[in-house]
């Protein structure tokens, strides 16, 4: 049997609870000098010894970084980010959600409603999680498909799409993004976005690498893509328990290698379980509040995995 949140909560005190949520500004700040200087870093690599090779690495770190910067887009939507708010979602919007053509305000409602509803008829996120195991042949397309760009031009033209309509006022539906519509924002976000990478563009070709902003976009189009996909599946598909209102047999956490941790899983995302069970606790604890609750023999029955290689055997019949 799972643990149930009653229990787990009465194994905590208020105090460490409280102690858990708090949050620091300089700890945001040095996420954001992390994922940009390993991009700026990648890029340089490329601009001094350019070949195959080093190509081919700055597009796996870069797309890892890229979902780096979207776990800070989450964690502004939670508003773990900065103490002020209007810094938290600023920031969240212009230097994390908007270069990746996200958007935190449009984003956060969605999220919250997700944890609401997990594995519930309604919950935004479900169609994600359903549909596994799948074959390896099916699996292998997928991921074909992500490193060779169609996923990201698929959601590259769906995005843009779904844009144009609710720019338009014309009735689209929900859709397939992870956002919860509306005009206003949906403007801000296509601004944001050209705005974003225009800066990019422009901060690359002063240094005299314009072409360097080809790692940026081909890294969206293809190895962001795959690591999103890894992360995705992990979190809540294959799972014993696919029902609402059992956090620990629906929701995964993922125990990674350093490895991991820098090219698959960066700022603790594999830590799902524990993001769901207190959704304000920072990225940066959640490491820590995996260890409490497993000294205090809560895991035990919960759905962990070491590593993503063995997510994947879950992912596949």
């Amino acid at each position: 049997m799972s643990t149930s949140t009653s229990d787990w909560r009465q194994a905590f005190t208020k105090e460490e609870i409280a102690d858990l949520r708090e949050h620091s500004d300089w700890r945001g700040w040095l996420t954001l000098v992390v994922d940009y200087g390993t991009i700026a870093a990648a890029m340089g690599i490329v601009a001094y010894f350019p070949n195959v090779f080093t190509i081919l690495f700055a597009l796996v770190v870069i797309g890892t970084r890229q979902l780096g910067l979207a776990v800070v887009l989450h964690e502004a939507s939670h508003r773990t980010l900065f103490n002020n708010r209007k810094l938290n979602d600023w920031v969240g919007n212009w230097l994390a959600a908007y270069p990746l053509y996200l958007s935190a305000d449009m984003y956060r409602p969605h999220h919250l409603d997700h944890h609401g509803k997990t594995w519930g008829d309604t919950d935004p996120d479900r169609g994600l999680a359903e549909g596994f195991p799948v074959s390896k042949a099916s699996m292998a397309r997928k991921i074909a498909r992500d490193l060779f760009g169609l996923t990201g031009l698929k959601q590259l033209i769906g995005t843009s799409y779904i844009a144009y309509k609710v720019i338009r006022r014309q009735d689209v539906g929900q859709g397939t993004l992870p956002m919860r519509l509306n005009r206003e924002r949906m403007i801000r976000m296509v601004l944001g976005t050209l705005v974003t990478n225009g800066i990019l563009f422009g901060i690359l070709w002063s240094v005299g690498h314009p072409m360097l902003y080809l790692l940026w976009f081909g890294a969206w189009l293809t190895t962001n893509k795959v690591v999103v996909r890894l992360r995705s599946m992990a979190e809540h598909s294959a799972v014993p328990s696919p029902h609402p209102g059992d956090p620990f047999g629906n929701t995964r956490t993922t125990l990674t290698r350093w490895w991991e941790r820098a090219l698959l899983a960066p700022h603790n995302v594999g830590y799902h379980l524990e993001h769901h069970l207190v959704i304000t606790v920072p990225y940066y604890k959640l490491p820590r509040f995996h260890r409490m609750l497993n000294e205090r023999g809560l895991l035990e029955h919960a759905c962990i995995e070491r590593g993503y290689g063995s997510v994947l055997r879950k992912m596949v019949a």
